[in-house]
């Protein structure tokens, strides 16, 4: 989370503080570990925070309350809720200049209303971290993974939901290697499951086996997370990728396949024939990624054509990343590729994002750097099958 307030004067007097700045990243949910349950806790959640697609909102004090830009209405519920709750003045005006797309997989929904609680905590010295803005805001129902990458970053791991309320607690956080990559696939005619439709897909599947969830737990612990520790792509990779086979076909009575999205799902087959590790579908989708290790310019991804969908798809080739500004965070982000369809048959070409962030969040005032930051790498963020 990058926090700057734009303002004369002081920087930590809250009264002087004209408008505030909330940067957060989205989050890729890996999978569950444990979906059976009996031993007293459900779910368990693996998730990498991504620089890209991201959410920015500003909040400044106005004449009146007003919410404008990407994803109005679901901030202004957020904003409503805070403001009723801690019976604030109302004459706030909050811009929401860049949203993570909803309902495709990335937690634009935990991470719209995080940023919006932080800030307003900020904003109207408020007392608040992202945990209780969380349960303010009714999220993090069954993962912390939204909440624990908001906070610092990285590749995190929760211990599923237990009897209270509170949202799981953070196992492992991890940093993201710097040499890898994350390509995102998004298919824009699809959205997953969300809502009273997700709660409801939940209690339609059946019991899920003891002995699986045993194993996909091994797996994470020895196979996936000590991968990536050692920087070992092909073991991480595999390991998601066996996690992402199991909890797919275990979904699929309620989403229809393994991944929601035809097009995607024939992407990530293509990519899996071509070699390529650690493949799969965030949440429940539509959106596809995969892992990979930073390629040269122009290096052809793949020995054959990706396979014919609606409009056409060509070679994947890699760019090199361009030069921009940014802040870091504490833990790192996985770098998102991403791949954009230029027109029928056309190449996509490929850009890399920012570095991860490494630091605690930081306060900048406009035109002054902060305290460790850095020129990053940014990325554009468009990717059509």
């Amino acid at each position: 989370m990058i926090v700057g307030p734009a303002l004369a004067g002081n920087a930590n007097a809250d009264a002087s503080l004209a408008r505030v700045t909330v940067t957060v990243p989205a989050r890729l949910h890996l999978g569950f570990v444990d979906l059976n349950g009996e031993l007293g806790r459900c779910f368990g959640s693996l998730g990498i925070a991504i620089d890209t697609p991201r959410t920015r909102l500003s909040l400044g004090r106005g004449e009146r309350s007003r919410v404008d830009g990407a994803d109005a209405a679901r901030a202004q519920g957020y904003l409503d809720a805070l403001v009723e709750r801690f019976g604030l003045d109302r004459r706030l005006a909050l811009r929401v200049e860049e949203s993570i797309p909803a309902h495709v997989g990335l937690g634009s929904g935990t991470q719209l209303a995080l940023a919006a609680g932080a800030a307003v905590a900020r904003l109207c010295g408020l007392d608040l971290d992202a945990r209780a803005i969380a349960g303010l805001l009714d999220r993090g129902a069954r993962s912390s993974i939204g909440i624990a990458t908001f906070e610092q970053g990285g590749v995190v791991l929760d211990g599923g939901r237990g009897d209270n309320d509170e949202p799981p607690p953070v196992l492992s956080r991890l940093p993201f290697p710097e040499h890898w990559r994350v390509l995102l696939i998004f298919d824009h005619s699809r959205q997953g499951l969300h809502g009273p439709e997700e709660a409801a897909a939940f209690r339609r599947l059946p019991p899920f086996p003891a002995a699986q969830a045993a194993h996909l737990c091994r797996l994470v612990l020895m196979v996936a997370l000590p991968g990536l520790a050692e920087a070992e792509l092909d073991r991480f990779g595999a390991a998601i990728a066996e996690l992402q086979r199991a909890i797919g076909d275990y979904f699929e009575p309620v989403q229809g396949a393994r991944f929601l999205s035809g097009s995607v799902a024939a992407v990530l087959a293509w990519l899996e024939a071509e070699g390529i590790v650690g493949i799969g579908q965030s949440s429940w989708g539509p959106t596809g990624f995969w892992a990979d290790r930073q390629r040269r310019r122009g290096r052809f991804i793949g020995r054959r054509r990706p396979p014919s969908l609606a409009g056409g798809l060509g070679p994947l080739f890699c760019d090199q990343p361009r030069a921009q500004s940014r802040r870091r965070h504490r833990g790192h982000a996985g770098r998102a590729l991403t791949a954009r369809r230029i027109g029928p048959m056309a190449h996509w070409p490929l850009s890399s994002a920012l570095l991860p962030d490494k630091t605690a969040p930081q306060e900048a005032r406009p035109g002054r750097p902060t305290h460790g930051e850095e020129t990053p790498w940014r990325l554009r963020t468009s990717c059509t099958c």
